[in-house]
Order: C-alpha cells, then sequence, then structure tokens
C-alpha cells in the first residue's frame, strides 16, 4: 500500500512539471507547484508510513494471537495424549500382573502334574516288579505242576483241543442224525407244506406263458433288402445281435439261430421294424450299422430299466450295476416258455413270504432268489451250470456268502449253508412247478407220470409203483419176502439216481419205498 502512494505523489509531481513545461508559465509558479507536490509527497509519504506501521502492529498482534491458540490447542492435545498414556500404562501394568499371576498358577500346575508322573511312575515300577514276581511264581508253580503231572501245559492243551474236537463232531453228528430223521417224520413234511401253502396263498399276479419266436416269415421285400449291396444289413444285423439270421430257400422268411436271447429280440425287433414301416428300410440301407445299433441301444435301455424296477418292486437295496442289467435279461430269456425276469420276481415274493413265516430275514431271502438265475443271462457266453455261473458273479461282485451260496445250491451245486439256501431252491421248485407255469410240463404231465412208474417197476422185487403229488413223489411198494430192510434202503438211492439221470424235472421228486407185511386170513 505505502509503495502505491508513493508512485501516485511521483506520478502527481511529475503531471504537474508536465503541464507547467507544457503551459510556459514562469519559473515561480512552477517552482511553487513543485514545493507543494513535494510537500504533498511528504505528507503521503508520512501517512504511507504511519499505515504501514498500523498494519504490521495489527499482524503481529494477529500471528501472536493465532500462535497462542495453537499453543493451547496444542497443550490441550499433549494433555490428553498424557492422560491415554498414563491409563495405557495403568492397562499394561494390570496385564503384567495378571500375566505373572498365570504363569505363577501355571508353575504350581506344572509342578503338581510332574509330582503325579513321579507317582504314577513309581507306582507302574511297583506294578512291573510284582508282575514279574507273579510271572515267576506262576512260572515256578507251572513247572512244578508239570512235574508231579509227569506231563506238559503244551501236552494238556493239545489233549483237550482233542477232547474239544471230538465232542463238536459228535455234536454234529447228532445234530445230523436228528436233521436226518426229522426229515422224514410227517409232521415236519406237514408244517413244510403248510408254509408252502400260505405262501402260494398269499401271492397273486398275472402272467403271460411266452414263446420265443424264432422263424421270421417277413416276405421276400425284406429278404431282399437284407441281401442287397452285397448283404450290408445282414452282416451289421448278425454283427449288432450276435446272432445268425438263417434265410428259408423261398427267401420269405428268417430263422434266427443263436442262444442269446438279448440279440435274438435286438434281430427281432429290427425285422419288425422294416415289415411293420417300410419307409425306414432307406436309412437301414443307407447306414446299416448305425440302424441296427439304435436297436441295441433301446434294448439295453430296457434292459437296464426292468433290473432296476425287480429291486424297487422287492423293495431291497440295489446290487452291482452289472447284476442289475443281468436281472433286467433275464426278460429275453425263457426256460420251457416261461418268462426268467417273471419267474425271478415271483420265487422272491415266495420265499420272502416263507422267511417272514419262518422267522428269517424276508429282503435277503427275496435278494437271493431274485439273483438265483442270474446266470441264465450268460448261459451262452459260459459253459457250466448257471447256478455255479451266478455265485461266482455274485461272490465277484461283493454279494454276502449268504446270497452267493443260496445262488450256487438252488440245483445242488453246492452244499446249502443255510436256511436261505433252502428257501431259494423252494420257492424255485414252487415257481416252476405252478401249473401254466412251463409248456413243457402242461403238455408232458402224463408222460413225466409214465416215467417215473416205469423206472419204479423196472427193479426186482417190486410189486407196485405210483406217482403221487402230480409227480413230486413216487411210492415203490416192494414185496416182503423178496426185498429185505437192508435192500430197501439201496433201492430207494438207486430209483432216484436213475431218475436223476434219465429225467428233467424242477426241484426235486421224493423216492419212497415201502416194504410191509401183510397178513391174510379168511373166515369161512
Amino acid at each position: 500500500m505505502l509503495t502505491a502512494i508513493l508512485l501516485a505523489a511521483a506520478a502527481a509531481a511529475l503531471a504537474a512539471v508536465i503541464v507547467a513545461v507544457a503551459t510556459g508559465k514562469e519559473d515561480r509558479a512552477a517552482q511553487d507547484l513543485v514545493d507543494t507536490a513535494h510537500g504533498k509527497a511528504a505528507a503521503a509519504l508520512e501517512a504511507a508510513k504511519l499505515e504501514a506501521g498500523a498494519a504490521r502492529t495489527a499482524a503481529e498482534t494477529a500471528a501472536r494471537t493465532e500462535a497462542l491458540t495453537a499453543r493451547e490447542a496444542a497443550a490441550a492435545e499433549l494433555a490428553r495424549a498424557a492422560d491415554a498414556q498414563l491409563a495405557r500404562g495403568e492397562r499394561i501394568a494390570k496385564a503384567e500382573a495378571d500375566v505373572r499371576a498365570d504363569g505363577d498358577e501355571l508353575d504350581a500346575r506344572e509342578a503338581a502334574i510332574d509330582q503325579r508322573h513321579k507317582e504314577l511312575q513309581s507306582r507302574r515300577d511297583r506294578a512291573n516288579g510284582l508282575e514279574q514276581d507273579v510271572n515267576r511264581k506262576a512260572s515256578d508253580l507251572r513247572k512244578e505242576l508239570e512235574q508231579r503231572a509227569h506231563t506238559s501245559a503244551k501236552d494238556v492243551a493239545r489233549a483237550l483241543q482233542t477232547a474239544w474236537l471230538d465232542d463238536a463232531r459228535a455234536a454234529a453228528a447228532a445234530k445230523i442224525r436228528l436233521a436226518d430223521q426229522a426229515t422224514a417224520d410227517p409232521a415236519i413234511d406237514r408244517e413244510g407244506l403248510r408254509v408252502m401253502e400260505i405262501a402260494i396263498g398269499r401271492y397273486q399276479n398275472h402272467f403271460l406263458t411266452e414263446r420265443n419266436v424264432s422263424n421270421l416269415r417277413v416276405g421276400p421285400q425284406i429278404v431282399e433288402l437284407l441281401l442287397a449291396d452285397g448283404g450290408a444289413l445282414h452282416a451289421a444285423l448278425e454283427q449288432v445281435s450276435n446272432v445268425k439270421l438263417l434265410i428259408n430257400d423261398e427267401h420269405d422268411a428268417v430263422r434266427l439261430d443263436g442262444l442269446d436271447g438279448v440279440g435274438r429280440e435286438i434281430a427281432r425287433r429290427a425285422l419288425g421294424k422294416l415289415f411293420k414301416k417300410p419307409e425306414t428300410a432307406a436309412d437301414a440301407k443307407r447306414q446299416p450299422l448305425d440302424w441296427s445299433q439304435k436297436f441295441k441301444t433301446h434294448v439295453d435301455q430296457e434292459i437296464r430299466t426292468l433290473g432296476k424296477k425287480a429291486f424297487q418292486v422287492l423293495e431291497i437295496q440295489k446290487a452291482h450295476p452289472e447284476i442289475v442289467e443281468l436281472v433286467g435279461a433275464l426278460n429275453y430269456r425263457t426256460s420251457y416258455t416261461q418268462n426268467q425276469w417273471l419267474h425271478a420276481v415271483e420265487s422272491s415274493f415266495l420265499a420272502g413270504i416263507m422267511a417272514a413265516e419262518l422267522g428269517l430275514d424276508e429282503k435277503l431271502a427275496r435278494r437271493a432268489t431274485l439273483m438265483h438265475d442270474i446266470g441264465k443271462a450268460l448261459t451262452h457266453k459260459i459253459e457250466g451250470s448257471h447256478a455255479v455261473i451266478g455265485a461266482d458273479i455274485a461272490r465277484r461282485l461283493g454279494e454276502s456268502e449268504l446270497v452267493a451260496n443260496a445262488i450256487g445250491a438252488h440245483h445242488t451245486d453246492e452244499p446249502f449253508n443255510s436256511p436261505y439256501a433252502y428257501l431259494v431252491a423252494a420257492a424255485d421248485a414252487m415257481s416252476g412247478a405252478r401249473p401254466g407255469a412251463r409248456r413243457e410240463q402242461t403238455e408232458g404231465f402224463s408222460t413225466k407220470i409214465e416215467d417215473l412208474e416205469r423206472i419204479g417197476l423196472s427193479y426186482k422185487g417190486v410189486g407196485d409203483a405210483q406217482a403221487v403229488f402230480g409227480g413230486r413223489e413216487l411210492r415203490v411198494y416192494v414185496r416182503e419176502q423178496q426185498v429185505d430192510d437192508l435192500r430197501t434202503v439201496e433201492l430207494s438211492q438207486e430209483i432216484a439216481s436213475q431218475i436223476s439221470e434219465e429225467m428233467t424235472f424242477p426241484g426235486q421228486i421224493k423216492v419212497t419205498v415201502i416194504r410191509a407185511f401183510e397178513a391174510v386170513s379168511n373166515a369161512n
């Protein structure tokens, strides 16, 4: 501000000089103007100095006031920090005191634990000493006892083991004799028949006797399609279905030659599709292998669905996927026209009912019976008894030994190791022997009865032979003068062996040889 006033005064003086020179006034007047300008400039300078002093004083006062305010604020903040530091110090001191107290407590506990360990070690040492003393005394007593008894402890143990084994063998033999006697007891037979009748009476289902159609009359157009392009479709169907498609001489029919029921079903469906929908012939001719594979895929899906359905219907836990597929594949396997999937489900229900009546595990009986014929789904691939095949598969895929043995024993390929094996065999025979279940039995019933009686009458000393209970038992009456008691037992075994060799039948046939003394007198 002072600088601005000085500049303004200098400018006024200069302007006055310029005006004086420009107007040409006299030197006196110019001198007066100059003096006047100097006076004004001096006055302005003095005023500027005073104003600058006042401004400096005000600025100093404001600075002091601001510094004082900041000092007071800093002092207050410092006081607060000092208070916080003091409180923190008090907390730290308290924490240190707590830590020292905890440390003292831990030291006391550690000392107590050390003392306890010392006591335990002392007791352990005493116990070891006592145990050694006991073992030493027991050894001395054993030696003294062996000396007095003139034998060793090992010899006594072997003698006891031998005695126990002999007792066990005797008990087992007694049980076997009782079981053999029980089988001949009419009361046992009546109880068995009662349980079987209960099972049959409680189970009801609709059945359809199936006949595997292997000869398909498809017409010359289908045969021509099969043989077109060098027999490409014919070869593709045989490759996918794994059965032979044999064409007759008239070229209007196809015979499915093979033991694989699933493969025959694939071929039947493919030929049926061509017969019912001739418009599909173009696709079959264009891509024969892919077209044939579609039917296999569809049948495989049905097999898995049927396998799962069997376990669901019987309310038992699902088995390994391979077993599930084998159960489903039984739908395309028949035995004397009886559908084996339906047979397995029917037998499982019957076995479950009998198990419940006997106080056994119903679901275990159903499970074993459902799988008893899974080997039939593989008999076209693996040689041997389907019961043995099924038992091996069950063991390999994690089924229990009870289930596997029941599968293997239902045709006496294995010994019966549990009641469930007998239930499976009984249920299988009941389902197979049911009237109408199998076409061969219905049509050949008379032949079966005649064969049984013929075998019974073929032996020397037999007076009569009668097949009873629908062919499930053969009663042979021998002449008392020609056949003694010992020969009676041998005769029953020989007749049973001949029946097994010459005839094919489900279940078992009981052979009973009867030797009776008759005294006849006439009263006149």
